[in-house]
């Protein structure tokens, strides 16, 4: 068990410049496909947001340990791993969306980066560079310094043997 179910960290908030939610960020803007060549995963960070408007400079401004959090239908469109692999190359510590396709889904839970699904996170008033707090096990989201706190979906018992083992590849058979 190498990774702890509670973690806390600055926060990044895909919004529009009006401070609305941006929606249905699909694969291609997460990591846009002209990138697909690079796999080295230390090299995947640099393309991320890369085709989403108004965050072209994210993998400058974020840092290990950053938290980010994202509105509805996340991750929809292929099944491109790059668009996972982006942010653990960027050493982000976690993403929290209201809502997430699917096959992201899978492919976070798999390569053990922590997703967690917290409807209604961006309609609090969560801001760049709050400190967030995320327990994998209740599903809260919370900012302590403002008063939030926000339920979420915890963890399945998949995904939290899978993130604590560090990856798909590393979870021991029951029983053994």
């Amino acid at each position: 068990m190498s990774n702890t179910m509670k973690i806390e960290g600055r926060a990044w908030v895909i919004r529009d410049p009006s401070g609305r939610a941006i929606n249905d960020i699909d694969t291609d803007m997460i990591y846009h496909n002209a990138h697909l060549a690079v796999t080295d995963v230390k090299e995947m960070g640099k393309h991320s947001f890369g085709n989403l408007d108004g965050w072209k400079d994210f993998p400058s401004k974020v840092k290990a340990g950053d938290i980010i959090i994202a509105g509805s239908n996340f991750g929809c469109g292929s099944s491109r791993q790059h668009a996972v692999d982006c942010f653990r190359s960027l050493g982000a510590a976690a993403l929290v969306v209201e809502s997430v396709g699917a096959i992201y889904k899978r492919n976070a839970i798999n390569s053990a980066f922590p997703l967690l699904v917290v409807p209604g996170a961006l309609s609090t008033a969560i801001a760049n560079g709050d400190i967030v707090s995320l327990d994998f096990e209740s599903g809260e989201l919370s900012v302590p310094a403002k008063g939030i706190h926000v339920k979420g979906i915890p963890f399945s018992s998949v995904q939290k043997d899978i993130f604590q083992a560090g990856s798909l590849f590393k979870v021991r058979p029951q029983g053994r």
